[in-house]
């Protein structure tokens, strides 16, 4: 297939995704942001008829998608949520053998105006991911202080010049409310010298509102740990990141359960480690194809990990298996294997020849 047939519509590392699930036939897989299910058939497709798919997502669209393409299905459950709310879930109760991660908007969220998430479609200043569930970003703009404001711009969007837009914004709603994402964008914009950046001046800040709204970084904290306590020992736990903040929590998550602590020289007495989660390779890029065809893979970051358990045996410590699964990162030998593994799977799970309609893949 040609980079032509690729589509941005097409889920985002979708071979190294299943490579990294390592589904089985008779499993239970859970895909904890559906989206628009392109990972989720992935999946379903490696299943057989023992397998159990599980899908959940925060947005009405997606569920409403879910339901018609996989209602008639009796090996999948469909769950209207966020995934931190995934081991309230009684379908995941029995453990699960995968969980899926793909954080972020998706897609759809970003094409339609109406969802009020992109700053390059004026529409209304929403930007909820579950659009009945609380504060739209219009509403909290339009009763939050200045330094609160500052605060989210800076820490969700990383924006240096978050108090000068805070600032800027307590003043413009005073005069007339900011209910549109074209209002914000120019106001930011006005604000924020282009100079030579190449993204918009509103990115970071649209991006830090989106992000706090949605309560995206605490739900993925809650949504690793409850992961953690679902996935069987072998389970496989797979994370898709946009940006730095995710995938510090997402790498950090990983070895902390992974690695033992650094040496405290005040403790009188050394503290038994035992790894319940090792990591499966080092952090994944999506290849120069995919970017070319879908830029909004380029900041992507595949990380994985398998579960060991919860005993030294189950651990395997005090071998050599052991030992390899605390080790950090090693360099150049692991990224050569990264890259195997990379094509391996992309031979092994071909994107599918046929493309989403357009605005409906998560990205």
């Amino acid at each position: 297939m040609g980079r032509g047939a690729l589509s941005g519509h097409l889920p985002v590392m979708y071979a190294q995704v299943l490579d990294g699930l390592n589904v089985r036939g008779n499993g239970t897989y859970l895909d904890g942001t559906f989206g628009r299910g392109g990972h989720a058939r992935g999946v379903l497709e490696q299943l057989g008829p023992g397998g159990r798919l599980l899908v959940m997502d925060k947005d009405p669209e997606a569920i409403a998608v879910a339901m018609r393409d996989f209602a008639q299905d009796a090996r999948v459950a469909v769950f209207r949520g966020s995934f931190a709310d995934l081991a309230n879930w009684d379908e995941t109760a029995q453990g699960l053998d995968g969980v899926l991660f793909d954080l972020g908007v998706s897609s759809p969220q970003l094409d339609v105006a109406e969802r009020g998430f992109s700053f390059g479609k004026d529409g209304p200043l929403d930007m909820r991911m579950d659009p009945d569930s609380g504060e739209s970003a219009a509403q909290w703009l339009a009763r939050a202080d200045e330094r609160e404001i500052a605060d989210v711009l800076w820490t969700y969007g990383e924006e240096r010049m978050s108090r000068k837009i805070a600032r800027t914004i307590v003043a413009r709603r005073g005069q007339q409310p900011l209910e549109r994402t074209a209002q914000l964008a120019d106001l930011i914009a006005s604000v924020v010298p282009r100079g030579e950046q190449k993204i918009h001046p509103a990115t970071r800040s649209f991006q830090g509102i989106r992000i706090f709204i949605n309560r995206e970084l605490a739900d993925l904290e809650i949504g690793l740990d409850a992961a953690m306590a679902r996935l069987k020992p072998g389970g496989r736990l797979a994370v898709i990141s946009f940006h730095s903040l995710e995938d510090r929590i997402v790498k950090q998550f990983i070895a902390r359960h992974s690695k033992a602590p650094p040496a405290n020289r005040r403790m009188p007495v050394e503290v038994a480690f035992t790894p319940t989660l090792r990591a499966i390779g080092s952090a994944q890029k999506a290849t120069e194809e995919e970017t070319a065809a879908n830029p909004r893979a380029r900041s992507a970051v595949l990380r994985v990990a398998e579960k060991l358990g919860i005993g030294n045996w189950e651990a395997r410590i005090g071998s050599d298996d052991a030992s390899e699964a605390a080790k950090p990162a090693t360099g150049r030998g692991e990224r050569r294997e990264t890259k195997a593994s990379h094509e391996s799977a992309l031979r092994r799970f071909p994107l599918p020849q046929a493309r989403f309609p357009a605005g409906e893949a998560r990205a």
